[in-house]
């Protein structure tokens, strides 16, 4: 069943891919997501704390994702994946910064910067701002779902996290993130579930879920099992939107087959409005 759902959002993926095609992009970049006194204060969040906005020029009230790369919170560059690109929505890919140069809770902060900003700019480039999703792969997942779902981080921006449209997390981390767990001298297989922990803040009026990972059997540590308990928490506070998908045959590098789902998620939930 799993394998027959994932051809059929394959194939929608191919079929917008060329309903869009006719659309044109336009991709700004190296934006700093603080303010200006923010930047001047700290030379590496003015290097660092950029993004890149790809976005469709002839179109209005489009949905946009906000995407978060992966790297284990100590390395990595912003992007705009080629397989959301001339599908109709637009992208924005963030810088954040890395371990060792700051800690925990540094990348959360940023994160919810990028985020914010999104939300309160977005319109000057012609996309609706109700329709804003956060997505990210492995680091860039667990930041989507502690953005979501631990709502003092926006709150600090004066942007209310049920403001998003959806979470859309890839591989990431429902416990405590293992780079935050190594700052305090704690082995990556050694499980914490506190306040710097997804699943910590599960609550019933999140925005909607959806989880992806890899294959149980081929992911990094636990991260299925991490998501399948987030999921039934979830569930068990009365949350009515959290799906969790897993990737049959894929590992931690999974994305290939979840960026569809991503666009799927997009589309049902903005038709929905």
């Amino acid at each position: 069943m799993k394998n027959i759902q994932l051809l059929l959002v394959l194939m929608l993926f191919f079929a917008l891919h060329s309903a869009a095609q006719e659309t044109a992009y336009k991709t700004e970049q190296n934006i700093h997501y603080y303010p200006e006194e923010v930047n001047q204060s700290d030379t590496y969040i003015s290097e660092r704390c950029v993004l890149d906005i790809y976005y469709p020029t002839d179109e209005n009230d489009f949905g946009t994702i906000v995407w978060f790369h992966g790297g284990g919170l100590t390395q990595g560059q912003k992007e705009i994946p080629e397989a959301l690109k001339y599908k109709g929505v637009c992208v924005v890919g963030v810088n954040y910064r890395l371990h060792p140069k700051v800690k925990s809770p540094k990348y959360v902060e940023d994160a919810a910067a990028a985020v914010a900003w999104t939300i309160k700019n977005i319109e000057n480039y012609g996309g609706d701002s109700t329709l804003v999703f956060v997505a990210g792969h492995s680091a860039g997942g667990y930041l989507t779902s502690m953005v979501g779902l631990d709502k003092r981080w926006l709150a600090e921006f004066g942007v209310d996290a049920n403001q998003i449209a959806g979470l859309i997390p890839f591989s990431g981390h429902a416990i405590t993130h293992f780079t935050i767990r190594q700052e305090r001298g704690i082995p990556g297989t050694q499980a914490v579930v506190d306040d710097m922990a997804p699943l910590f803040h599960v609550r019933a009026d999140a925005p909607p879920l959806l989880l992806i990972t890899g294959d149980r059997e081929k992911e990094m540590l636990g991260r299925y099992e991490e998501n399948a308990f987030l999921m039934r928490m979830m569930k068990v506070v009365g949350h009515k939107e959290t799906r969790l998908f897993e990737m049959d045959g894929y590992g931690h590098g999974m994305t290939f087959p979840a960026f569809p789902l991503l666009l799927e998620e997009v589309k049902r939930i903005s038709e929905s409005r």
